[in-house]
Order: C-alpha cells, then structure tokens, then sequence
C-alpha cells in the first residue's frame, strides 16, 4: 500500500516537475526572443538614425511626443500587418489601414526597399513633413524606425482616390475645378510656403486622395525630394509615373519645381477629357490634347459633361494645361501662378477673365501664346509650330517608371 502511494507521490511529483520544466523553458524561450526582438529593433532604430530625428523634432514637444510610433503600436494597429488590413500596394510600399491606441484611423506605408545612403535625407524629410500642416495635404502622424525599412503613418483618408472618382464614376464640373484649385494649392504650398521647398515628383490622380466631402489631399511623399532655397534645382535619378512625368527632368535628371507643374498640367488634361494620360497603345493624351487645341478641334476629346457644364472656364482651364506641360520647364509657370489663375476662375465666372499666368509672363518678358479656339481667340499661334510639338510631347510617351 505504501509502495503503491510513494508510486503514486513519485509519479505526480515527477509529473509536476516536468510541467514546471516545461514552463521555465517556455519562458526563457519566451524572454530570450523578446529580448532578441528588442535588440533588433533598437539596432534598426539607431541604423535609421532615430536619434537625429529625436533631436529634430525635441523643439516641438507636440510633434515629439506622436513622431517616433514604436512596432508594438503598429503591429496592435494593423493585426500583426494582416493581408485583410491592406489597402494599396504600390511602387513606393504597401499601404495598410490601422487603428492606434488613441483609436485614430491611420493608413501605414511599408517601403519595400531602404537605401542606407539616404537615410539621412530621409529622417530630414519626415521632419519637415511632419511640420507641414496644410488641408490639402494628408496628415503624417509620425513614424516607426524599429524596422529595418522605416514606416510612416499617415491620417487615413476614407473616399478613395481622383482617380476612382473621374474613371470609374464621374465628377461635376464644379467638383473638378474645385478639385483643381486644391491641389495647385497643396503644391504651392509645398513649392513657397514651408522653411525648405518640397517637391513631390508623383503627382497623378492616384495620388490624389478625396475625402467624404471630395476634399482634395495630396499624399505619397515616397519620391519627395527637398530642395534648399539657395539652389533652383537638384540632379537626381529619374524617378516618376509615365504619362505623367516631366520630359525635361527624365532626360536631364534635372529636377525643379517646374516638375510638379508639368505633372499638374497633365492632371488638367485629365480633368477635362476624363481620359488617362497613358494608354495600351501607347498613346499620349497630352499630345493629342495639344494637337486638337491648336487645331480648334477641342471638342472631340473633351469630356461631354464638361462642354455642357464648364463653358468659357473649359478654354481657360486648357490654355493652362497647355502652359503648364511646355517641354523648357523655364516656360511653364509656377505653381502659385497656377494657383491665381484657378482661383480667378472660380471666383469671377460670370466675367470675362485675363489669366494672372498671361499677366505674370508677360511682365517678365515672356511670350504666352496659345492655340486658337473656335470663338477666333489665339491661344497658341506661332510659336506651337516652332516648338514642334511632336518633340516636346511625343517624347513622354515611352519612358519607364
């Protein structure tokens, strides 16, 4: 009997040893890998130079205490970056939808690819976005360095992009103007208004966002480029989306702010003929715009619901586009010109109106001609066929992303 107790007590104890040995195992496992992850992150913290950008944003307690996201947070936010909480893949990174522990909405992008040489350039850069504050521009919440590719956190933005909106449903006049407006007026911003020039260089209708009142929001800063305001431009490699992409830059490597105009000018065209800029062909819809303008024919690639809703505005809206994707950047105006121009259009419909682009060019020396129209004004006349526009708008038909 007492054989077959100490047989029992052996067996249990035995039992429970194995079950404690288990868990201290488990445990240390446990701990060992936490702190394996720790380590990792804080060495991709300190590689992606987190301390730098402690120091930039320290002088603004507000933005230092939302700048630096940790893993954790986004890992909980996005259900350990689940398939389901994808919401875009492209070129620049995947883009997923989470929920901070503040329970505000953010959209995550995760680049597919770091180049350690521009971490520096990198860390700068969500600095002064992350002090950009304009309506137009979508929000960056902060960032995460504890990865071996940085993340940005960007306000999430619920209506999908121009793109869906103009393609697959369809937009008032009113609405495409406004939309106009808005962004010339993000990019404006961007150009003049902050302590160093931003330029975008992806500026397309999928980078467009809306909002539930079809506000604009200019978003994607992944092929952003700061220039400092002592140098009008800086040489990089080409970087861009085609049909949209500035001729000059791809073929020079020379990018300005007159990039983002071109790149503009071609989302007017847009706007108007509801046409995309590329096509399986190889089309160009610039080109072709260019061509119809200066032969009068406009109608024939104008959307119909804007020959019936736009009136005089639709000439001056395309007089500008053409403007704006002149081959010389030199001749395209800046993006504030643009901007004035717009907003006279919006806020003097019932008036007969002088572009402020006509005005600012013509003070400063420069002809602005465009192509004639079927009411008999010039809008182009010599000089579109000195400028063969085979050459200036041919030529961006074909080059890669």
């Amino acid at each position: 009997m007492r054989r077959g107790c100490l047989a029992i007590g052996l067996g249990v104890g035995s039992g429970v040893g194995i079950i404690v040995l288990v868990l201290i195992v488990f445990y240390m496992v446990r701990r060992f890998k936490h702190q394996r992850a720790r380590k990792h992150r804080r060495k991709f913290f300190e590689q992606n130079r987190g301390q730098l950008l402690q120091q930039l944003v320290s002088q603004r307690a507000d933005i230092a205490e939302r700048m630096i996201i940790t893993l954790e947070e986004l890992e909980k936010a996005t259900n350990n970056f689940d398939k389901s909480r994808e919401i875009g893949d492209g070129g620049h990174g995947t883009v997923y939808k989470g929920i901070l522990s503040d329970l505000h909405v953010v959209a995550i992008k995760k680049p597919k690819f770091a180049v350690q040489k521009e971490i520096d350039e990198f860390i700068n850069e969500v600095a002064i976005l992350s002090q950009v504050n304009h309506r137009n521009v979508v929000k960056l919440y902060g960032c995460c360095l504890e990865t071996e590719v940085p993340l940005l956190v960007y306000e999430f933005i619920s209506n999908g992009t121009l793109y869906d909106h103009l393609h697959a449903r369809s937009l008032s006049w009113n609405d495409r103007l406004r939309i106009a407006i808005e962004t010339a007026k993000s990019l404006a911003y961007l150009h003049f208004s902050v302590p160093i020039p931003i330029i975008h260089r992806d500026i397309k209708s999928v980078n467009i966002l809306l909002d539930d009142t079809l506000t604009a929001k200019v978003a994607d800063f992944g092929a952003s480029r700061y220039i400092p305001t002592e140098k009008s431009g800086i040489t990089t490699m080409a970087q861009g989306t085609i049909g949209y992409m500035d001729p000059m830059y791809f073929y020079t490597s020379r990018l300005t702010d007159k990039s983002d105009v071109y790149s503009f000018g071609v989302i007017l065209v847009e706007l108007l003929t509801r046409r995309k800029p590329f096509s399986s062909r190889g089309d160009s819809l610039v080109a072709n715009f260019v061509t119809l303008l200066a032969e009068g024919k406009l109608l024939q690639i104008l959307d119909p619901r804007v020959v019936e809703e736009g009136g005089k505005e639709v000439e001056e809206v395309a007089a500008l586009a053409v403007a704006c994707v002149k081959f010389k950047g030199e001749d395209r105006p800046t993006m504030r010109q643009v901007e004035l121009t717009l907003e006279s259009l919006q806020t003097s419909r019932d008036h007969v109106l002088v572009s402020p682009v006509v005005e600012i060019f013509e003070k400063d020396g420069h002809e602005m001609n465009f192509p004639s129209t079927n009411d008999g004004r010039n809008i182009d006349d010599s000089t579109s066929r000195q400028d063969s526009l085979e050459e200036e708008f041919m030529l961006s038909t074909e080059y890669p992303r």
